[in-house]
């Protein structure tokens, strides 16, 4: 399997972040026992199982975004990893959480280990962060480290609800993830139903590429998997699509992040699809911007306000009508 964070950069600025399955494709991938008040805890990933005795109040995330998961349970991690390509210390979905606190770095592209050691760690968070064995084994000689849960060898890559589960269950708040999984699935369903000409309709997700060519998601990549939480069908898997075979990209509805709407229009080849002549194209913008951002980060934070910023433009997008200008964001 390509490691995702490769396959997803989508330029030479943007920082990779994510891959998925469907939540119906396997089960979760941590498990947990111990005492009443959930310590000791045992959660296995890709490096096998680490137990965390007590609960941890030293928690630097090394992952892609994890941070977002530790904020929505209303925890500030020491330090976390960096975005590179965007200004992640601005996204609005976590102003509230982050309270005015600007968490320090220990790396964006490459982790600082040092810098993490620095910390005084007493759990590294990692589910989503693509570490190897070297970094892991390093890593957890300073605090129990939690590496990978999905995307590596025959194990489909975490969606946000198994790794909300993984994050709750390491810092005993296993019921508040489990709550605010609950709300988050029930709004996804609401917007459905709100708006019932998403469901069953065939979407692309593509990122313009810097060498001209398209990166299709499929459903082996969170950030696709969020429109079939609102009903969309996806393709299977991800792919690079060449700009001579763009008729791959001419669904119902074309998401497309990279290029503005005049960029892309400007091109003959993509302003020749039907999903553009008929206005059923939803252009989400440069990645640097917050919407593509919130995909990205696929957290239970970023999420809610991926639906609102989303609904409006897919609603617009899928109604059937040609002469519904699509906004944009």
């Amino acid at each position: 399997m390509k490691n995702p964070a490769l396959l997803a950069a989508a330029g030479a600025s943007v920082l990779a972040l994510a891959v998925g399955c469907s939540t119906d494709d396997r089960s979760a991938a941590s498990s947990t026992s111990g005492s009443a008040d959930g310590f000791p805890v045992a959660i296995e990933h890709r490096f096998g199982e680490t137990v965390i005795d007590a609960e941890p109040t030293r928690i630097v995330t090394i992952g892609f975004n994890e941070q977002d998961f530790v904020l929505a349970l209303g925890v500030q991690p020491v330090a976390t990893r960096g975005n590179l390509g965007y200004d992640y210390r601005q996204r609005p979905w976590a102003q509230e959480a982050l309270g005015g606190t600007e968490i320090p770095e220990v790396g964006s592209t490459d982790l600082n280990l040092e810098q993490i050691a620095a910390q005084g760690p007493d759990l590294i968070l990692g589910p989503y962060s693509f570490i190897d064995q070297s970094q892991y084994d390093t890593l957890s000689s300073m605090a129990p480290t939690i590496a990978d849960i999905g995307g590596y060898e025959d194990v489909p890559a975490a969606t946000w609800q198994q790794e909300f589960a993984t994050v709750g269950e390491a810092l005993g708040k296993s019921q508040e993830a489990k709550d605010q999984t609950a709300e988050l699935e029930q709004k996804f369903a609401d917007t459905e139903a709100a708006n019932p000409q998403f469901t069953g309709k065939s979407l692309s997700l593509a990122f313009v590429m810097n060498d001209g060519s398209y990166l299709l998601l499929g459903k082996d990549d969170i950030r696709a998997l969020f429109f079939t939480d609102l009903g969309f069908e996806i393709p299977d898997a991800s792919e690079t699509i060449s700009p001579e075979n763009l008729g791959r990209l001419d669904t119902d509805v074309l998401v497309i992040a990279g290029e503005s709407r005049e960029q892309l229009q400007a091109g003959p080849l993509i302003a020749a699809l039907d999903a553009v002549q008929q206005d059923r194209t939803v252009y989400i913008g440069s990645f640097g911007t917050d919407l593509p951002a919130a995909l990205g980060y696929s957290s239970p934070l970023s999420l809610n306000y991926a639906i609102d910023g989303f609904a409006p433009l897919l609603a617009a997008a899928a109604d059937n009508d040609p002469s519904t200008v699509v906004p944009t964001p």
